[in-house]
């Protein structure tokens, strides 16, 4: 029997590759005997460099702007070929890099993400992965386009900052002076939702409120969004206010798509396509994945979700561990994703599960191979 072991990571809890490990700990722990591959996932956010480096490359470090502007060190990798590098938009400008007493999206800024685009460009890079989730941000990719040379004035002239609670004063939009590195530069951006830039499913009604905008905050931000845009339709012709992704990561979707021509795609499908998934489902009889809570919402574009649907095109199923189960689970079902097994064994703290995130994977997966070895036994599986 041969599995492929490809979680994501439990957000806040266990990252992709530890993910991996801790599930093929408890399968041989369980006695199994099968052959396990390896092969942590991700779909655009938090450890998608991790994922991708891991299969070969070399991590570098920028110094570059966090959401508020303060100076950071940030993570940028370049992949094996040594011309296509690996960009977080989290890394620079995440929620991650702020505490709850911090988080504004009035204020906060991609400017960071510019800056580790351009240390990635210097580093040789023709080609960029760019993972847009888990943003700060509401700007528009404003402050990231900026970074790398676009310049935003109002109607005296003066330079306007790339800030969600500030691109209502934008009247000039000036892209002469983009990073001339930039000709020739392929940008995928891998996201994992197809939000629109505005309106009900946009990037400030949508995302505002997990980044700590309130109700009015958001309508300030959805209008502010709606004039800039409309302002680079009018002006310059370039409209992406209705493009699938550009409400990802607070409209940096849409910045990218503007300024550096990106070409959105599903994040998972991207990871999928350079780790070679489908020809690593070779002779491969279950898939295992895992994320830290699956619902309806993982039916949206997840990584869990976009890998069981190319595995069942191969006949290959899929079951997930979890750390929470929502609702949706027929319709995950359906998608290929044959059972999911949550991870908390009783009533817990929140906190102590996160802490213990790890162990109770390991538990589980040692859980989940004594059963195949019982159903084989038993014969319901060759």
């Amino acid at each position: 029997m041969k599995i492929l072991v490809a979680p994501n990571a439990l957000k806040g809890s266990v990252s992709a590759v530890e993910a991996a490990e801790r599930i093929s700990r408890g399968l041989k722990k369980s006695g199994l005997d099968a052959i396990l591959d390896l092969m942590p996932i991700a779909d655009g956010g938090d450890d998608t460099m991790d994922v991708l480096v891991a299969s070969g490359g070399e991590v570098h470090e920028a110094e570059v702007l966090d959401p508020l502007r303060r100076p950071i060190r940030a993570q940028f990798a370049l992949l094996a070929d040594g011309r296509t590098a690996v960009v977080e938009m989290a890394r620079a400008s995440g929620l991650k890099l702020l505490k709850s007493s911090e988080r504004n999206p009035l204020i906060t800024t991609t400017y960071g993400t510019g800056q580790l685009i351009a240390a990635a460009i210097e580093a040789g890079a023709k080609r960029l992965i760019v993972g847009i989730g888990g943003s700060a941000t509401n700007d528009g990719g404003v402050g990231c386009a900026q970074a790398l040379g676009l310049r935003t004035e109002d109607s005296e002239g003066r330079s306007v900052p790339g800030e969600g609670g500030s691109l209502k004063k934008v009247r000039r939009i000036i892209m002469d002076e983009m990073l001339p590195a930039l000709d020739g530069i392929e940008i995928r951006v891998a996201c994992d939702v197809d939000n629109p830039l505005l309106g009900q499913r946009g990037a400030s009604a949508v995302f505002g409120p997990q980044k700590g905008a309130t109700p009015e905050d958001v309508r300030e931000l959805e209008a502010n969004l709606a004039h800039f845009y409309g302002l680079l339709a009018e002006t310059l012709g370039i409209d992406v206010r209705d493009r699938p992704g550009g409400g990802a990561a607070g409209g940096l979707g849409a910045g990218l798509m503007a300024f550096v021509h990106g070409k959105p795609r599903s994040g998972i499908d991207l990871v999928l396509e350079y780790l070679n998934f489908e020809g690593r489902l070779k002779d491969v009889n279950l898939v295992i994945t895992a994320e830290g809570r699956m619902d309806s919402q993982t039916l949206g574009g997840k990584g869990p979700f976009g890998l069981a649907r190319k595995a069942i095109e191969h006949g290959v199923p899929t079951i997930a561990v979890v750390g929470s189960l929502g609702d949706g689970e027929e319709q995950l079902h359906d998608a290929g994703i044959r059972t999911i097994f949550p991870i908390i064994p009783g009533p817990m703290d929140l906190t102590e599960a996160m802490e213990t995130g790890g162990e109770l994977l390991e538990r589980t997966a040692t859980r989940i191979g004594r059963l195949i070895s019982l159903a084989r036994q038993i014969d319901l599986v060759e």
